[in-house]
């Protein structure tokens, strides 16, 4: 894929994500782990987000995006730093909050200057004193070296055209022992070409940026990562479906626990 091809792909996601940013509630004519239709709490009911997660953050957090419930997974603990990677309006980071206390600290990047607004305004009416959004890209994250304990990521890689370069960045700013615990989807056949070549509807919506099993371990063992853990998430067809009506999508794609430890 060209420089170019780069670029239009990260125009195409940051316009979509700050038309969700500036209009959440606003009519949508597909469903996607990038812009969902709907109850957005019934939404993120079917992605494994519990009743007293869905309460427990501001409105206009939860947008209803994603393809799993990634603090979930992540086993936090008190005091650790956690990264959100495109953090949209802080859901996610909101729920981390808790789990990582006052003496904690929750950090949220996101590529879209409306959503870093959303958020940071959601955090100030929640109280979120340990939340900080930073504006950024994830190939390029605005975050030290060695200086996190946990990446969170809710179908966000996909979206990435440069996913190599994503893993490198997140192996760079994660301390020793640190671990990354994300949601995305993953292939289970061949994406149809007229999917895959679709680098505006199908791309940014979280399908034709899709890699496989054995091409997400690769990466993460180039970056260096062990203990490398991808479980498909067969039940995660029910909602898929509904992304692309009339596609059969889920035959090509579900969501998956990504893991990884940096040793």
């Amino acid at each position: 894929m060209s420089k170019a091809s780069h670029d239009e792909i990260r125009q195409n996601v940051r316009a979509r994500y700050q038309k969700i940013a500036v209009k959440p509630n606003s009519p949508r004519t597909t469903s996607s782990c990038c812009d969902s239709a709907g109850d957005f709490d019934q939404i993120s009911a079917k992605l494994g987000y519990s009743t007293d997660e869905l309460t427990a953050v501001p409105d206009g957090a939860n947008l209803g995006l994603g393809c799993g419930n990634p603090q979930a997974i992540a086993e936090l603990k008190q005091d650790e730093v956690v990264l959100d990677l495109g953090s949209g309006g802080g859901f996610d980071c909101f729920l981390a909050s808790r789990q990582v206390g006052s003496k904690g600290k929750v950090i949220g990047v996101d590529m879209t200057p409306e959503m870093i607004s959303r958020a940071r305004s959601n955090a100030e009416k929640g109280k979120f004193n340990n939340t900080d959004f930073r504006l950024g890209e994830i190939e390029h994250l605005p975050v030290a070296d060695h200086s996190v304990d946990v990446i969170i990521s809710n179908c966000v890689v996909n979206l990435s055209p440069d996913k190599q370069q994503v893993f490198n960045e997140a192996y760079r700013v994660l301390k020793s022992g640190g671990r990354l615990a994300i949601s995305d989807v993953v292939t289970t056949a061949d994406l149809p070409a007229a999917i895959k070549s679709d680098l505006t509807e199908f791309y940014s919506g979280c399908i034709s940026g899709a890699s496989s099993v054995q091409e997400i371990k690769e990466m993460l063992q180039h970056s260096g990562f062990i203990d490398i853990s991808i479980e498909p998430k067969d039940e995660s067809r029910t909602f898929i479906k509904d992304w692309v009506p009339g596609t059969n999508i889920e035959q090509y794609i579900v969501s998956a626990v990504i893991k990884a430890i940096k040793p």
